[in-house]
């Protein structure tokens, strides 16, 4: 494995994604909203998702995401429905999940007249196993909000286990400012090493989830087991169709990505974020084109997860004639 500098917390972020998916056989995903009754109150920086009993026949589904409104959907493998009829939801929000289930090859279409009916192409698989919350603070010397942010996800428990990976040195004290049942890992370089194991929450059972500090008082939303798993559903599938390398490499000859698909700068000698360090304000930037990086052949070849699966949409007498 390459070295890197791990001397931003987005650089930590990154060089751990690749140490886990090297040694683990888990889907990761990073800066993945963990909230439920205040959306994008809480983003957890790496989601891991442990494959379930179906993980196989939800890979050979599509390498995207399927839009959670759409499993959600009463539409199913049988009788095609309008899918205004078969969401909670506006019908143009209805209308664009639909589309976009159907891009992906959860959903095929069918016309009735002037109205396009849908049906899913398979049962959902129960391909979700645990879910493993990171929280990453390289630098324990400045926690920020860490014990707040902990508290919250145990409190929750959207997560199985939740984990606080650092590259501190980590003391007593360290252990004592954060919830008994947060796991503690060292990382640094290219060794992770386990300080405290977590211990498991309670996903499958209501949650109590913060939502705002005032004098003398926090008030909490309790948040029902179903609309837990929900989210749950939601967050596995965006680390499914997201990964964690970056979206895009920016074109400048100083942008050597890493064997493992890391940004690394040759001219600051260390992982750089593109989307903050990079362009011509930068000082070292010399235009060049964008270097190529295969990222789904990376995440296919390292993981469970499948690049480009056939896909299951059954064709259907008729059907071809509305494709």
């Amino acid at each position: 494995m390459t070295t890197v500098s791990v001397d931003s917390e987005y650089a930590f972020e990154l060089a751990l994604c690749s140490h886990l998916e090297e040694r683990r056989d888990w889907v990761l995903g990073r800066q993945l909203g963990a909230s439920v009754a205040d959306p994008g109150a809480r983003v957890v920086d790496v989601c891991a998702v442990e494959p379930g009993p179906e993980f196989d026949r939800r890979a050979a589904i599509t390498s995207e995401t399927i839009p959670p409104r759409a499993v959600e959907s009463d539409v199913g493998p049988g009788r095609a429905v309008d899918p205004v009829d078969a969401f909670d939801c506006s019908p143009d929000v209805a209308r664009r999940a639909a589309d976009r289930a159907a891009e992906v090859g959860f959903f095929e279409s069918e016309r009735r007249g002037s109205r396009r009916h849908v049906r899913a192409t398979t049962r959902y698989p129960d391909w979700i196993g645990r879910l493993i919350g990171v929280e990453n603070k390289p630098d324990l010397g400045r926690p920020g909000d860490l014990e707040r942010q902990l508290r919250r996800d145990v409190a929750l428990g959207l997560f199985d286990v939740v984990v606080l990976a650092t590259e501190s040195y980590v003391t007593g004290a360290h252990l004592n400012r954060i919830p008994d049942s947060v796991g503690v890992w060292r990382f640094s370089g290219d060794e992770l090493t386990v300080i405290r194991e977590p211990t498991p929450l309670a996903p499958g059972a209501p949650g109590i989830e913060p939502l705002a500090d005032r004098p003398l008082r926090t008030d909490v939303a309790v948040v029902s087991a179903a609309a837990k798993a929900r989210k749950r559903r939601a967050v596995a599938e965006r680390a499914y169709g997201k990964g964690w390398r970056p979206d895009a490499y920016p074109g400048c000859a100083s942008m050597c990505p890493t064997d493992e698909g890391l940004p690394y700068c040759a001219a600051f000698d260390r992982v750089v974020h593109p989307g903050r360090d990079c362009g011509e304000s930068c000082s070292a930037f010399e235009a060049a084109d964008p270097p190529a990086v295969d990222r789904a052949a990376l995440r296919d070849g390292r993981t469970p997860w499948v690049a480009d699966p056939e896909g299951v949409a059954r064709r259907q007498t008729g059907l071809d004639r509305f494709s």
